[in-house]
């Protein structure tokens, strides 16, 4: 499973701009350099003989920045020691990716998502979920003894990007008086479903689809289902697509 850290590949970097820069002190003239290329500058940390750290990020990716013990040249990428320890990684997951990581599950819990479990079960997961996908539907059945037995609460935000109908789809979903119970009916049922899609979406639903699909693009995901979870470290990883049987417990946990 690809740790955030990984992932950040793709996407996340937009949560980095909430992130306090270093103001604290000025800056050596050598990293302003780095900084002045687009760099941000997010923290400082302890290296190896006489060389100074830098957490930084740079077009959506986390990078170690090392400034020689005579404040004019800065080395960039991961530093191992003799051991083939990476000295880069725990700064990187400390100062970058774990704030990073509790910003953006912090949003996944304030978007607009359809619940699908016991409200208190102990482990949650989130997916980006289209009424028209498949692997969704194939995550949805995955994941039933885990929900049954209520050790896992599904949280779907739905979206609509796979058919010209998956908005009207998504929006009935989220209209209906009962959202979890339609959407257990509509995956239950498969390619049989007669979920039907609003052709007039109300303002406030609309809204509901703008802002899931706003965090979608910033995550820079294009399918579905996208799912994210926490591991048992606390740290935040995705899973793109339904899940091989092996993997599902790494996502839901024990049975």
């Amino acid at each position: 499973m690809p740790r955030l850290r990984h992932l950040l590949t793709l996407t996340l970097g937009t949560a980095l701009l909430h992130l306090p820069l270093v103001q604290a002190e000025e800056l050596p003239a050598a990293i302003k350099q780095i900084e002045a290329k687009g760099a941000k500058i997010i923290g400082t940390f302890d290296a190896p003989d006489g060389l100074r750290g830098y957490a930084a990020q740079y077009q959506n990716r986390g990078m170690a920045l090392y400034l020689t013990p005579d404040g004019k040249h800065v080395l960039l990428g991961n530093l191992y020691d003799a051991d083939g320890k990476d000295l880069s990684a725990e700064p990187l997951q400390k100062l970058v990716y774990a704030p990073m990581a509790k910003e953006v599950w912090a949003k996944f819990e304030t978007s607009h998502w359809i619940q699908d479990g016991n409200k208190d079960a102990p482990r949650v997961v989130y997916l980006f979920s289209d009424p028209n996908c498949p692997y969704c539907t194939l995550f949805w059945e995955q994941a039933r003894p885990w929900v049954k037995s209520g050790k896992v609460q599904l949280r779907h935000i739905m979206v609509g990007i796979i058919r010209e109908d998956s908005p009207g789809k998504s929006a009935a979903l989220l209209a209906s008086k009962d959202p979890g119970k339609a959407l257990d009916a509509h995956e239950k049922a498969g390619k049989q479903s007669t979920l039907k899609a609003l052709k007039t979406i109300p303002a406030d639903v609309q809204a509901k689809l703008d802002a899931n699909l706003k965090l979608m693009d910033e995550l820079e995901l294009s399918a579905t289902p996208a799912i994210f979870y926490l591991d048992a470290k606390g740290e935040l990883q995705q899973q793109q697509g339904a899940p091989s049987p092996e993997k599902l417990a790494a996502i839901l946990g024990p049975k």
